[in-house]
């Protein structure tokens, strides 16, 4: 006679694998992770805008600093769907296509509604830097459906995106 302990472990020795409960549940917990991390990899309109609104507020910052530098004005330039940079060099603006970071760009998620506060009178859009120091403080809003991104100048060289 086989002690029952052998028996138990004969009838166990049989039984490999999974059962279709244990799978489903694997399945269902990586179904889940894989949406999260799709979720997160996907950069919603908000967040790229905010990365596009970054990105431009580093470049005025750098237009800035360049009329400073050059002792030429500067001016930003932007439509709909593209923006550039211009310096004014012997009685006209010029883009600056050379210049491998102030080059003229277009907008990764065109079109975009850009509004200017103080509200300027020119069209295209148009910020222009002095040679000076000091500059008016302004709020550049770049929007897109819902979403909105406002670029704050204070006239002083800081720029923030909010």
């Amino acid at each position: 006679m086989i002690p029952h302990r052998e028996r138990v472990d004969k009838g166990r020795a049989g039984q490999r694998g999974f059962t279709l409960i244990e799978v489903l549940v694997v399945l269902v917990i990586a179904g889940i992770a894989l949406g999260l991390i799709s979720l997160n990899a996907m950069p919603g309109e908000r967040q790229a805008l905010q990365r596009e609104g970054q990105r431009l507020a580093l470049l005025l910052q750098l237009a800035r600093d360049e009329a400073i530098v050059r002792n030429r004005p500067v001016a930003f330039e932007a439509e709909a769907d593209r923006y550039r940079f211009l310096l004014y060099d012997e009685r006209q603006w010029r883009v600056m296509a050379r210049d491998e970071l102030l080059r003229e760009r277009a907008f990764d998620h065109a079109p975009l509604v850009l509004t200017l506060a103080p509200a300027a009178a020119s069209a295209p859009l148009r910020i222009v830097f002095g040679r000076e120091p000091v500059d008016r403080p302004f709020v550049l809003t770049l929007s897109s459906g819902a979403a909105s991104v406002a670029i704050r100048a204070d006239g002083v060289g800081r720029f923030s995106v909010e």
